[in-house]
C-alpha cells in the first residue's frame, strides 16, 4: 500500500527537522553565558567568527537552525534543498569537531568524552546527503523516462 500524498523521506526530515528547529528555538533567547560558551567553541574552530559579539552570533545560529528545521518540516520544499541545507549545517558542526582537537582522542578521528555530542551529528549529514542522492536520482530518472527515441 502507497500513500501517494507523503512526500518520500518524510520520516527522516521530520525527526530531523524538529530537533534542529527546536534547537534553534532554545538558543533564540538565551542567556550570555551560553552565547559565551557557543561562540567560544565555534571561535576555536573558526577565528573569523571573533569579530561577532557572542549574543549577536547565538542569534545568527538559531536564525539558521530555525531555518533549516523548517525547510525540513515544510513538505512542500523538495528533498535537494532540504538536503543541501542539512549538509550545509551537518558539514558546519563536523568542521568544527575536525578543526578542534580536543574534541577528539589524539591521533585519531574518533571522539574523545567532550566531542561525542557534535560527533554524533555524522547522522544529519547522512541525512541530507541521502535526501539530494534521492532528489537527484529521482530526477535522473524522470529526465530518462521523458526522453523520447529519435525518429
Amino acid at each position: 500500500m502507497q500513500f501517494r500524498f507523503l512526500p518520500p523521506r518524510l520520516p527522516e526530515r521530520i525527526a530531523t527537522g524538529a530537533f534542529i528547529l527546536h534547537s534553534g528555538l532554545e538558543k533564540w533567547n538565551g542567556p550570555a553565558e551560553q552565547a559565551e560558551a557557543v561562540h567560544g567553541m565555534a571561535t576555536g574552530a573558526f577565528p573569523f567568527l571573533n569579530s561577532i559579539a557572542p549574543e549577536r552570533f547565538l542569534k545568527f545560529l538559531a536564525a539558521g537552525e530555525v531555518v533549516v528545521g523548517a525547510l525540513l518540516l515544510a513538505p512542500f520544499v523538495p528533498n535537494a534543498v532540504a538536503g543541501a541545507s542539512l549538509i550545509g549545517f551537518s558539514g558546519s558542526l563536523l568542521a568544527m569537531y575536525a578543526r578542534t582537537p580536543a574534541m577528539r582522542k589524539p591521533g585519531s578521528i574518533w571522539p574523545s568524552p567532550g566531542g561525542i555530542p557534535v560527533s554524533k551529528d555524522v547522522w544529519m549529514l547522512g541525512i541530507g546527503l541521502g535526501l539530494l542522492a534521492d532528489a537527484l536520482r529521482r530526477r535522473g530518472r524522470a529526465s530518462v523516462g521523458s526522453r523520447q527515441a529519435p525518429l
